[in-house]
């Protein structure tokens, strides 16, 4: 959110549980908080909330965001051991818990993962955990050398008084340390003096998952543990009317037919196996309600409705684009849509739970450790402080993880089994089945040209979802939600938009179908980004100009989307002769205060097989904690978003979806992966995102790039349904 309201810890937890608390920025002062006398690690006494040593030297660095493949452990381990000045060889990590969390005054600040927020909106504050703590131990070394703080210098997890030459490990200054009162005032390096930070430093998780040693919610194992399957009604909306368990419950291993809300069933057996199969063998009637008559024809119409409604919200706004439209020497103008679309990730959702009466425990891979542990405390009938949440690392976030639904489930469950840990795992299909979806939109572009082919107007509708109207609606400004328009905002760090049009309307018909949306990586900037540069590339042809100049032309005064941009010109080829049967195609955008762009290489067959090359693409994230990480997110976020673009699309049949695994949702495979060239070019003076922002500019790279190839403008999304043979 860009701007929200104090809360009372109550509300917070109220939120969080609804909304997943994705975007709340509750921080706690770290001059206030950050010690706690007499805290300890295994025994040995913590120097602050974010900082460990042990007598042998090694640091344990506490990390409250969530760890999903982003790499935002490494990240905010590399900031904190920065300051601390310590040996990165001797770091490892661990998470603190929500309920620690709680009952030290949120002293670990926010835990939610999501939006590109792990290190851009906790960096100030982990920083200064290390520099406190590198402040505490060189004040522990000088008082027992009796000199003052200021002669000494620390390096490398050891403290030198200058003049003397004599030195002091961290490990043997710790515990006088840990005693002292964490300094009033603390001073951050300049980046430019970062050794650790700014570095393409290895990942500290790499070697556990690539050993098989790495366990995730759903590799836990808890002794006395049984199983737990789950189904739910396939309409949403729709409830639980009832249930014959005789069947199941002959089957072997089965202990309990539980039903789970207003909606679902599980079976709770020794194996998950034994669990699954058994939802087989129940006789389940579910009460589908009046959602099952909505088929994906019927959103579609609502959508083609709302493209010429006369009410929309206004997301930005300059001149006047409706009287300066039918004045223009030449217009343009396109529809475009975009799907629902599903999360995929590769662990389905899980957690383990055990409650008793008076206690609540989960084990979970959860974006939000305090939103899990607000779910659990609802689902158990106990109070926050009663329950405790204990996070692993997520087979994949994307967003979905966001939600509390899996975890309110498994206490639930687990509530049915008192003293019993209970691991809940989704299968595939219920995963698939019951997701938070990517928001369905179309959008009707308007543009007009004056006589010299210059963009004087454009009027941008979108009608369709709102995710904030879907998971939290009294969040909604006005009855309108601002993240509709991701990337396209009239400034702010968030996602600016970059051209300079006179007469420009950008606004929202809103649009809301009976599916669940949810954050989905990259939200709106992706279709965003598809609908304006695709329909830039349209409108540069219509004036019979060059993409990059036209480009160029209307960011003169937007110089950082500008720079992304030249960027990925020059090293992509452009306007220089690409091998034979090659094209190419740009896009760029701002979105999760990074400055983004792409220039796509492809070959479309005679058949109407498209191949993708090559993908040049450049960020400006402000300051780089880790290039190397970066160019992986990039990478990655590519491979995301070009599965969506190439199979992504989730349809509604009788008011369920239609995709129930890979086999009708299916997945990129590694030949059509193009080669990615990142440029990491951070300017410094700003932090911005990296695990979203880039993911939205390949989709239209690659669409402009097909243009080039065959003429042909793919305006639906997904690709599977372009024709692209040629006559």
């Amino acid at each position: 959110m860009n701007a929200i309201a104090p809360l009372s810890r109550r509300g917070f937890f109220s939120v969080s549980a609804a909304a997943g608390a994705f975007t709340l920025g509750i921080r706690a002062p770290l001059a206030q908080t950050a010690s706690l006398p007499g805290a300890t690690f295994g025994g040995v006494p913590e120097i602050n909330a974010w900082v460990v040593v042990k007598p042998d030297d090694s640091v344990v660095i506490r990390i409250a965001r969530s760890e999903m493949g982003q790499g935002t452990l490494t990240g905010l381990a590399q900031l904190v051991a920065e300051e601390l000045d310590c040996d990165w060889a001797k770091v490892t990590t661990e998470y603190p818990t929500p309920g620690q969390n709680l009952a030290r005054n949120r002293v670990w600040g926010d835990f939610s993962t999501g939006g590109s927020r792990g290190i851009r909106e906790s960096n100030e504050y982990v920083r200064k955990g290390g520099a406190a703590a590198r402040m505490m131990l060189v004040q522990a070394a000088a008082d027992a050398w009796g000199v003052a703080a200021a002669e000494c210098r620390a390096a490398k997890s050891v403290v030198t008084h200058t003049a003397s030459g004599r030195t002091a490990t961290y490990g043997s200054l710790a515990v006088a340390a840990a005693k002292l009162t964490p300094p009033a005032t603390i001073a951050l390096k300049d980046p430019k003096d970062w050794t650790i930070a700014g570095k393409p430093l290895p990942r500290l998780d790499t070697v556990d998952k690539t050993t098989g040693k790495q366990v995730y919610g759903a590799d836990l194992k808890l002794p006395g543990m049984l199983n737990a399957s789950i189904r739910d009604c396939p309409v949403f909306g729709g409830k639980l009317k009832g249930f014959d368990e005789a069947a199941a419950m002959a089957r072997p291993g089965v202990r309990k037919v539980v039903r789970v809300g207003e909606s679902a069933v599980a079976v709770v057996a020794e194996t998950w196996w034994q669990a699954n199969t058994a939802l087989d063998a129940l006789k389940i009637e579910w009460d589908a309600g009046s959602n099952q008559a909505v088929s994906q024809a019927t959103i579609d119409a609502t959508l083609k409705e709302g493209l010429g409604a006369a009410e929309a919200f206004v997301g930005n706004k300059a001149g006047d684009a409706r009287a300066a439209l039918p004045k223009a020497a030449k217009t343009v103008e396109a529809t475009y849509t975009f799907p629902f679309q599903n999360h995929a990730t590769m662990e389905p959702m899980n957690a383990t739970a055990v409650w008793n009466a008076d206690r609540c425990e989960v084990w979970c891979p959860t974006q939000n450790g305090e939103a899990s542990l607000a779910a659990a405390a609802e689902a158990a009938g106990l109070r926050p402080a009663q329950c405790e949440v204990h996070k692993t690392l997520l087979g994949g976030g994307f967003g979905r993880r966001g939600w509390q639904d899996f975890v309110r489930q498994a206490v639930a469950i687990a509530k049915e089994m008192p003293g019993t840990p209970v691991k809940l795992l989704w299968s595939r299909e219920e995963d698939m089945l019951h997701g938070r979806y990517h928001p369905i939109t179309a959008c009707k572009l308007t543009a007009g040209l004056d006589p010299q082919g210059n963009l004087d107007s454009l009027h941008m509708r979108i009608s369709g979802q709102s995710i904030i109207a879907g998971i939290a609606p009294q969040m909604l400004q006005g009855g309108a939600d601002s993240r509709v328009f991701q990337g396209l905002n009239p400034g702010g760090a968030e996602g600016a938009f970059g051209y300079a049009v006179p007469n420009l309307l950008i606004d929202h018909a809103m649009r809301n179908p009976h599916v669940p949306p949810g954050f989905w990586r990259g939200v709106n900037v992706n279709q965003n980004a598809v609908y304006m540069e695709c329909f830039i590339d349209e409108v540069a042809q219509a004036a019979g100009k060059d993409p990059l100049d036209f480009r160029r032309a209307l960011l003169k005064g937007s110089p950082k989307h500008l720079a992304v941009l030249n960027a990925v010109a020059e090293k992509g080829g452009w306007g220089k002769p690409a091998p034979a049967g090659r094209h190419r195609g740009l896009a760029q955008i701002m979105g999760y205060g990074s400055y983004v762009a792409a220039c796509a290489e492809v070959t479309v067959s005679p058949a109407g097989e498209v191949t993708i090359h090559k993908i040049t693409a450049a960020t400006d994230c402000g300051h780089a904690v880790n290039p190397q990480q970066i160019a992986a997110q990039i990478e990655g976020s590519f491979a995301y978003g070009l599965t969506a673009m190439l199979y992504g699309e989730c349809t509604v049949k009788d008011g369920a979806m239609e995709q129930a695994n890979f086999d009708t949702y299916p997945i990129m495979r590694l030949a059509e992966m193009p080669a990615v060239e990142s440029i990491v070019m951070p300017s410094g003076g700003f932090w911005g995102g990296v695990g979203e922002p880039t993911i939205a500019v390949a989709a239209p790279a690659v669409l402009n790039a097909i243009f080039a190839a065959t003429g042909k403008r793919v305006r639906q999304l997904p690709l599977k349904h372009a024709d692209l043979r040629r006559a």
